[in-house]
């Protein structure tokens, strides 16, 4: 009973300096625990005072976040659990982009998890003219989980982890070994005054000027490992008055305590109020499930069969640059609404078979050839991409539907969607209106006429209604 009363006096004590909201001591302190981060570090005034800022002043900009999150989640939170990662790295996320799909930064990092080029290359996500696996929901997790092990391979703590991300290894291990020297000094002051020491300063000095690179100090960083020197957040959060390069920057000082202050609100009843009792759910049940869908369709298609909200769909699957399939391929896995998964494998047979495909404009491009190419009217082409003028401009996307035909062939003509005296006929390289209507035994001025054509100019790939 005096070791209860203790422990219970002791973590009053740790709680008793911050804010008036309530605390549930136990749920806190674990998630301290998760991160491998010393318990007194719940203390940290900057801590405390951006726990205050998001928990009052931001606790409805952080409440509408994850309303608008909730159908993702259960996704992350699923992915980390099998990956093995704390679950407390989900707020690494919101930390990282607000549980934000498509965020975007000054330095070309995307996604949720805010990859930069280099590392999502690392970790396999495709990126060309159609995909961004940056914003993949799962794709993109699994990338960060592996991430997130590799680093914890390295530094064996989950807050060092959460802090590499952030600033990446070489800034965290030049800033271990700055603060493992200072402390190793501090209790040892003989050991400044060696060649080691000394060694091992410039080595510091010398990469933080880019005059050596990470081998070196990666050399000396294991070194100090061997010295097993202990040294804590709180340690490495040390703001040195008189040093311009802190241990380690002033946004990875705050980016480990966002993700301490997120965390530590999602066990609050001020957050989990009767009008946000749906959030006490979250993670519980999967909202969104993946489903395979041929190459070439386009989301908004898939949206009019299921009867699935076309902006949701396009939230869902931020990865698909042009909202279209990749052409190349057979099949992918994009997201939809698990309410919709019935309504999805009943009606996916069912897509138009139309085929999109990207076309970047190029130097001589012209719609006229671009129509020629893909065997589509450049009018087609033009409406499709709500373009006012004929004018292109270099590298301009434009989305080609394309109409998967079913064909037979005769005489050199392409006949579809034959129906008794009517049927569809498609223009083939070197037609006139002349040799259409000659070849197919109809009057030249009807064929205009059932067009409703204001020119006899025709180009490959326009469709002409025949009707006898």
């Amino acid at each position: 009973m005096r070791f209860l009363f203790l422990l219970s006096f002791s973590i009053s004590f740790l709680f008793g300096t911050l804010v008036s909201f309530s605390y549930d001591e136990r749920d806190d302190l674990q998630i301290l625990n998760e991160l491998d981060i010393e318990i007194e570090f719940i203390k940290d005034s900057e801590l405390q005072e951006l726990y205050n800022k998001h928990s009052s002043d931001n606790k409805s900009y952080y409440i509408d976040k994850f309303n608008q999150s909730i159908s993702i989640i259960p996704t992350l939170k699923e992915i980390l659990k099998k990956e093995n990662v704390p679950s407390t790295m989900l707020f690494l996320g919101m930390a990282e982009s607000n549980f934000d799909l498509s965020a975007k930064s000054n330095m070309k990092a995307k996604g949720l998890w805010q990859f930069i080029p280099d590392t999502a290359k690392r970790y396999g996500l495709q990126n060309d003219q159609y995909l961004d696996e940056r914003l993949d929901l799962e794709k993109s997790t699994i990338a960060a989980a592996k991430y997130l092990k590799n680093l914890h391979n390295i530094f064996g703590k989950w807050y060092l982890t959460a802090i590499a991300y952030n600033c990446g290894e070489g800034r965290l291990i030049e800033g271990i070994v700055r603060v493992s020297l200072d402390l190793h000094c501090k209790d040892n002051p003989d050991f400044c005054k060696t060649n080691q020491y000394k060694e091992y300063r410039k080595v510091i000095a010398q990469y933080q000027s880019k005059r050596t690179g990470f081998s070196e100090l990666n050399r000396i960083y294991k070194e100090i490992k061997e010295l097993n020197i202990p040294f804590t957040l709180s340690d490495l959060s040390t703001v040195q008055g008189k040093e311009s390069r802190q241990y380690i920057p002033l946004e990875s000082r705050n980016h480990i305590k966002k993700i301490i202050s997120f965390a530590i609100m999602m066990n609050k009843n001020f957050v989990l109020t009767q009008e946000n009792t749906h959030l006490l759910n979250r993670g519980v049940h999967k909202v969104i499930v993946p489903v395979n869908a041929k190459g070439g369709i386009h989301l908004r298609s898939i949206a009019e069969i299921t009867n699935i909200d076309y902006d949701e769909l396009v939230f869902l699957n931020s990865h698909l640059k042009e909202q279209i399939i990749p052409p190349h391929k057979k099949n992918y896995q994009i997201y939809i609404p698990y309410q919709a998964l019935s309504s999805y494998q009943q009606n996916i047979d069912n897509v138009p078979q139309i085929e999109y495909q990207v076309h970047i404009v190029s130097s001589g491009d012209n719609l006229g050839k671009i129509s020629k190419k893909y065997g589509i009217s450049y009018n087609i082409i033009k409406d499709y991409n709500q373009l006012s003028s004929d004018m292109l401009k270099l590298k301009q996307k434009l989305i080609i539907p394309i109409p998967k035909k079913q064909v037979r062939k005769s005489q050199n003509i392409i006949i579809t969607q034959s129906n008794g005296k009517k049927f569809e006929y498609i223009v083939q390289k070197g037609d006139t209106l002349g040799t259409i209507a000659k070849n197919q035994k109809i009057d030249l001025n009807k064929l205009i006429s059932d067009n409703k054509l204001k020119s006899t100019t025709i180009f490959e790939g326009d469709k002409l209604v025949i009707s006898y």
